[in-house]
């Protein structure tokens, strides 16, 4: 029987104890009485009755406050106890029962408490046991994931549904450098756990490619791989190779059945370019020669058949012997000077420790040179954004030229940070150079012993982004070469990314979704096994109808039971209006940081695309939606998807506590919300409070979907209108 209907029976019980004993007495009294004996107790009793009917109703009304007060003390206390109770049963093991009301019930809030420290201890011990069987497992299985993070290649692996389940950092960055339209908003979504791979590739590639590998591993081929090529979005093309992984089956079985299959994915549109344009380069220089080649053989020919042929016709045969070497010479320098461009184009440029570059430019000019070198003033923290083998390519061609031409026997080196570049510096003592001589130095090929390359000084510099000078110290009677060069900047996170606060490397995989097949979003699925997007979002005012608006969106992910801090949505949304000073100081965004930043038309949709196949969940959900809706007909998005909210979850899982805002869940639950009034902080806090609520809600019956929005219906907080 709910609490309030027992309240209402207790009320009830104490009027009719209060006033049902006087009313039977009465009545028996006059059943009994005579005529004369009538009148009379009418005169005696009927002046009385106002008196009477006030005492009673001030005994009712003590009784009722005793009622009340005992109700409060005993019944509700000890309802609210359970709540909490089951808080630190399910969610919260570290949550107690705060010891108060009547000594009785303090006494159980202690032996409570008690029973909570015992089971601890005994779930501590469980653990312990738990984690040591399960070292071995994780650390294979994070060996795999770490080796998978840090492979150059972009590497995915889905289920045979085409479900991705672990991929690395760099299929994130590739696929994101594919995102176009809605998905290149806020880092696009076009890769995660739990989403499908047909949103990038083709199903009928993938599918194609399936089939060969089953043929392949039907007559039993030990390289059962498929490789294909597909276009991407916006026309990239993407070389793909399938391989697939094979599940535990009978040994008896003449085929092992595939639970899914690894993709390994480069993008090739650049070198598909640099051939075609490489193709066409060596196709023009043969087209060309041929031709040249022709006229040269034939006037070589009549120059030997008729050795006596006069001496203006000999003439005429030599002019165009000259002149077609003249033009395969100038076709080759062309050639040349294209291939040095695509050269330049293919140079990978990486984080490179500047003293690491020195070191292999002095061990290189001390061997071929017998050159003496040192050091000075070297900065050792200094790193540079450089293609190392150019670079001390540069050095040591400068070095080869100093000691051919002014016989220099000792070079020094510098190496100092300026502001966001820096200055490596090449000095030597005395033999002063002329400007003239660096320039045709710097645009010459460079050379260094017999080794000769197509590039100019001029070209590496370039390459780099840098630049190059030369200098006199009159007072120490120095000279130098000076590369300005850029400094590796600091690795930082996206715009948008949070940290992960259990490892640096971002969860990317998750092999418990080898046994998902269907993703769809059916109401009578459990909850569990459904995937989320938990969101809010940060507006102008309270007031979706009278002309707020939205001007941030944060969301993160929950799949599989686990929450994707790394796959999160987070946008500053331009209102187009200034925002109320008020408001500034709750959520601490100003005019400046939403000036210039995307409009809701283009931020909707994308927010769409990252929350597609999910159920959406938010606190005080009908807020932030009442807010989408709105910009349903201008944006031509529409959010049908079902919608949870943790606020009335709260109220249906414990209706007998006093707050139920995000704050005050979050501290029953043991939740810690970082970035409080940013939309991505809150979504992180809300998406770690709807986890904890899981098995409240399985303990209270409260398993399916249908079942969650059902109870949310009935919620009192279910009546909130915006």
């Amino acid at each position: 029987m709910d609490a309030r209907l027992r309240f209402a029976v207790s009320v009830v019980v104490l009027g009719l104890l209060m006033t049902g004993p006087f009313v039977i007495t009465a009545a028996l009294i006059w059943a009994s009485a005579q005529p004369a004996e009538e009148a009379l107790l009418v005169q005696l009793i009927v002046p009385h009755l106002p008196l009477g009917a006030l005492m009673t109703t001030f005994g009712f009304i003590v009784g009722l406050l005793v009622i009340r007060h005992l109700f409060r003390q005993y019944v509700q206390g000890l309802l609210r106890m359970a709540e909490n109770l089951h808080l630190m049963l399910s969610a919260n093991r570290n949550f107690r029962v705060t010891p108060e009301g009547p000594p009785e019930v303090q006494v159980l809030a202690r032996a409570i408490n008690d029973l909570g420290e015992q089971r601890d201890r005994l779930m501590d011990d469980v653990d312990a046991q738990v984690s040591a069987a399960k070292a071995s497992v994780e650390e294979e299985k994070n060996r795999l994931a770490a080796l998978m993070s840090e492979l150059a290649q972009a590497v995915v692996v889905c289920n045979r549904d085409g479900r991705i389940l672990l991929y690395n950092s760099r299929a994130r960055l590739q696929f994101r450098a594919l995102a176009q339209g809605s998905t290149a908003v806020s880092g696009g979504a076009l890769i995660g756990l739990g989403r499908s791979i047909f949103s990038v590739l083709e199903r009928s590639q993938i599918d194609h490619a399936l089939e060969v590998v089953r043929q392949r591993l039907g007559k039993g081929s030990a390289t059962a791989i498929a490789n294909f090529i597909t276009a991407a979005r916006g026309g990239q093309l993407l070389r793909v190779q399938l391989v697939p992984v094979l599940a535990t089956g009978d040994p008896g079985q003449s085929e092992m059945p595939m639970s899914g299959y690894v993709l390994t994915v480069e993008n090739i549109t650049r070198n598909i370019e640099l051939e075609s344009r490489r193709d066409q380069v060596l196709q023009s220089l043969t087209d060309g020669t041929r031709g040249g080649l022709a006229n040269i053989r034939v006037a070589v020919g009549n120059l030997m058949d008729y050795p006596d042929m006069e001496a203006e016709i000999r003439e005429r045969f030599v002019g165009i012997i000259s002149d077609e070497v003249l033009r395969m010479s100038q076709r080759l320098d062309l050639t040349m000077s294209e291939f040095a461009d695509t050269l330049k184009t293919r140079w990978p440029v990486e984080d490179v420790q500047g003293t690491d570059i020195l070191a292999a430019a002095q061990r290189r000019i001390e061997e071929q040179f017998k050159v003496a070198t040192r050091t000075e003033d070297l900065d050792e923290n200094l790193w540079l954004r450089a293609e190392s083998f150019s670079l001390v390519l540069s050095i040591c061609s400068l070095a080869s030229r100093l000691v051919d031409h002014y016989g220099i026997r000792e070079l020094r080196f510098r190496l100092l940070p300026f502001g966001t570049l820096a200055y490596l510096d090449i000095i030597w003592t005395g033999h002063a150079m002329s400007l003239e001589t660096f320039y045709t130095w710097e645009a010459e090929p460079m050379r260094v012993g017999n080794e000769v390359s197509p590039l100019s000084l001029r070209d590496v510099i370039d390459r780099h982004g840098g630049e190059v000078w030369y200098e006199r110290e009159k007072a120490a009677q120095r000279c130098f070469f000076r590369f300005v060069l850029p400094v590796a900047a600091p690795q930082t996170r996206a715009p948008g990314e949070v940290a992960d606060a259990v490892g640096v490397r971002p969860e990317y995989y998750d092999f418990d979704l080898f046994r998902f097949r269907d993703q769809s979003i059916d109401l009578d699925r459990p909850l569990a096994d459904l995937s989320y997007t938990v969101f809010d979002t940060e507006t102008t005012g309270l007031e979706p109808a009278a002309g707020d608006e939205i001007i941030q969106i944060g969301a993160v992910r929950i799949v599989n039971g686990r929450l994707l801090r790394h796959e999160n949505f987070d946008q500053l949304v331009d209102p187009e209006r200034f925002l109320r000073p008020e408001g500034v100081r709750v959520h601490g965004i100003t005019d400046d940081m939403v000036r210039g930043q995307p409009l809701i038309d283009a931020v909707l949709p994308a927010f769409h695309d990252f929350c597609s196949d999910t159920v959406l969940v938010a606190h005080n959900a009908a807020f932030d939606m009442r807010f989408l809706q709105l910009k349903e007909e201008r944006t031509g998005v529409s959010f049908s998807q079902p919608v949870l909210d943790t606020l009335l979850l709260s109220g249906v899982l414990q209706p007998n506590q006093d707050s139920h805002q995000l704050d005050s869940i979050a501290e029953r639950l043991g939740v810690t919300i970082e970035g409080r009034h940013s939309a991505l902080g809150d979504a992180c806090a809300t998406a770690e409070v709807f986890l904890r609520m899981l098995p409240l809600l399985a303990q209270a019956g409260i398993v399916t979907l249908r079942q969650a929005l059902e109870a949310s219906e009935k919620s009192y907080f279910a009546r909130l209108k915006y």
